[in-house]
């Protein structure tokens, strides 16, 4: 029965370094996400907004808030619709109009010591050929970048940080997030939940092979 205990221990030990302690906390980024409406429904976009462009008549948004990938991050909030948004701004000959949705996110999500700014929508009129930024700087400028060309802050918001990692709690871990671009982790919104349980059957099964092959040896 020595070997049996021995067996149990290494199980135990082996699967609390499986499933980590800090399982209550979780790490994501605090950043803009940057969406598409199509067929009245957000979707994430696949570039950014630098070298998106939108046509006439287009509805883009954009959320700021804590996020682990594109798969859980979260879509501007209210409603979204081109007519409304740009019923003050007629056609013009070479120019196209963008509706956009600014999200600017709730308190929880917000850098300490800043508070969020209501959620706005504006019509944008820029060239046939302009961008999803040149729309942004027409209309809800400041704007800041980084390094990288990552969106920081759009009206100014945030102040200061840029897709920083921050830690957040829950049972679960809190929704959270990355960049669009910034590299770390997949953006298939499998995340890590996949990994985990599998890599748990997989120890237990080893467990339970090693207590059999130690009763086995008892037994002999």
């Amino acid at each position: 029965m020595t070997g049996v205990r021995r067996a149990g221990a290494l199980l135990l030990g082996v699967f609390l370094c499986v499933v980590p302690a800090g399982q209550a906390q979780a790490a994501g980024y605090r950043y803009w996400s940057f969406w598409e409406r199509t067929g009245g429904h957000w979707t994430y976009a696949t570039q950014g907004p630098s070298t998106a462009r939108p046509a006439d008549g287009d509805v883009q948004g954009f959320r700021f808030a804590v996020s682990e990938d594109s798969a859980s991050a979260q879509r501007p909030r209210g409603t979204a619709d081109f007519g409304a948004i740009c019923a003050g701004s007629p056609a013009r000959p070479g120019k196209k109009r963008v509706a956009l949705v600014l999200d600017f996110g709730t308190s929880s999500d917000a850098p300490s010591g800043e508070t969020p700014p209501d959620r706005r929508t504006v019509c944008a009129a820029v060239s046939a050929d302009g961008t999803t930024a040149d729309a942004l700087a027409a209309v809800a400028g400041p704007l800041r970048y980084d390094a990288n060309a990552l969106l920081c802050a759009i009206a100014g918001y945030p102040r200061k940080g840029c897709g920083e990692q921050v830690a957040v709690g829950g049972p679960a871990g809190k929704r959270t997030g990355k960049p669009a671009g910034k590299p770390a982790g997949s953006e298939s919104g499998h995340g890590p939940s996949v990994g985990l349980p599998v890599g748990v059957g997989v120890v237990v099964l080893l467990g339970a092979a090693a207590i059999w092959r130690a009763r086995r040896r008892g037994r002999a």
